[in-house]
């Protein structure tokens, strides 16, 4: 168990909400910080389901995805979106989109499920009181682009002084349900285990420049942004 897996452990599971709620209180002020521009689920053409008032929350901590499959150069977004909300809805029985927010290889970000309630997943951890944040992509087999990079550090930082979330309480999906899955994949894993996107949270909330920069490729890869055609699944050909 890593450093960062056993503090959430302590706030979430042996602390509890008290603590949660003492951190937020004891964050410094926030800036006023801008709310980046997102597509609506009115926008994209959500249909979602009825939830159920039991599982309403209240935005806490933050938990960060990639989606886990390879996006193409030749995929729209707002389709992506729509097919994940269907298959949610007709294969798993979830009412939306199982995250709150997704974010698109062209920076743009998509209102997913209400935040008034919580998400969904194929693992397990307690759900209530995250906000869910997905990356489009296989962050294992693609990189994530320079602009999803910088709308997650935008997005990150308006929730956490939106609702007064202490940056430190952000995680990858693999802090949260340690030994289940490996999302949100090493190329944007490698930002939240060092505490460099909680620094740029940080100084934005604080009112100052955060110089967000993507590093190079991991030695073992991988070394192909997502939406890159040259990262597009190749279809094999036979001789006649």
């Amino acid at each position: 168990m890593t450093y960062r897996v056993a503090l959430f452990a302590c706030f979430a599971l042996i602390c509890g909400c008290v603590i949660a709620a003492v951190a937020a209180d004891d964050a410094p002020a926030a800036a006023n910080v801008e709310k980046p521009p997102i597509v609506t689920a009115k926008e994209w053409g959500s249909k979602p389901q009825p939830i159920p008032d039991s599982r309403k929350h209240t935005p806490k901590y933050i938990t960060i995805h990639h989606a886990g499959v390879i996006v193409k150069s030749t995929t729209d977004p707002a389709t992506f979106v729509k097919n994940m909300q269907g298959w949610g809805q007709r294969d798993k029985n979830w009412p939306d989109l199982p995250y709150h927010f997704l974010i698109a290889p062209d920076g743009r970000i998509f209102e997913g499920r209400d935040l008034t309630y919580e998400g969904e997943t194929n693992t397990k951890y307690p759900l209530k009181d995250q906000v869910q944040v997905e990356l489009m992509g296989d962050f294992t087999k693609q990189r994530m682009t320079p602009r999803q990079l910088e709308s997650l550090v935008k997005l990150t930082a308006w929730l956490c002084a939106e609702y007064k979330i202490d940056p430190i309480l952000m995680g990858g999906h693999n802090e949260r349900a340690p030994r289940q899955t490996s999302c949100p994949g090493t190329d944007l894993f490698r930002y939240i285990e060092d505490g460099q996107l909680t620094k740029w949270v940080a100084a934005i909330i604080a009112g100052k420049p955060a110089d967000v920069k993507e590093r190079p490729a991991l030695p073992e890869g991988p070394t192909i942004y997502v939406g890159d055609p040259e990262g597009d699944p190749r279809r094999e050909t036979t001789k006649s």
